[in-house]
């Protein structure tokens, strides 16, 4: 069971997020300062930096740890007879421009950030800073070293959200780039 303590900083972290999305939904990105979201959640300046280090972009997309562990997880405990490459298809299938369903607030902020270059670069970033713990886990798996190929892959695949989630038909070109990767990587 979360303690007090626990339950109130998630509770702060969540309505920090929260006032941000809708601000910059509201606004645009751009129009909105760090200022302006703690005040509308009701705390300090400082108690913003404090949960979100990373700044505004953070406040949209967190600061990469659930990412990186969402992907491993996807490597990890992907059903049997499922590639390594499978998996991350269908995994990043279900993640915002790739999402056959989203909400409309999901839909209104995947477009808020393939719409603001600050937003995009930082994704972008979140995603290749995922590469050394994603080449490591397909060496896991695999039973090989984490090798030029394998952090080429790791590499090749991080950088999918970026150039095919801005395509004009995103799960089209999702599909495209896995099954480029798949022709040179046939064995994962």
């Amino acid at each position: 069971m979360t303690g007090r303590r626990e339950r109130k900083k998630a509770a702060t972290r969540e309505a920090l997020a929260t006032a941000a999305r809708r601000l910059f939904l509201e606004r645009g990105f751009d129009q909105v300062t760090v200022a302006e979201i703690a005040a509308e959640a009701d705390t300090a300046l400082s108690t913003l930096f404090v949960h979100f280090p990373g700044g505004k972009e953070a406040l949209v997309l967190g600061d990469g740890r659930e990412r990186e562990q969402a992907l491993t997880t996807a490597v990890r405990h992907r059903p049997e007879g499922v590639s390594i490459l499978q998996a991350l298809h269908d995994f990043l299938a279900t993640r915002g421009p790739f999402d056959p369903e989203p909400s409309p607030q999901a839909r209104r902020v995947a477009d808020l950030v393939i719409a603001t270059p600050a937003l995009r670069t930082y994704a972008r970033a979140l995603w290749t800073g995922c590469e050394t713990a994603l080449a490591e886990v397909i060496a896991e798996e695999t039973g090989r070293p984490v090798d030029f190929s394998l952090r080429q892959l790791a590499r090749y695949v991080l950088e999918i959200p970026d150039l095919a989630g801005t395509d004009a038909a995103p799960p089209a070109a999702l599909t495209a780039a896995f099954t480029r990767l798949q022709r040179a990587w046939p064995d994962l």
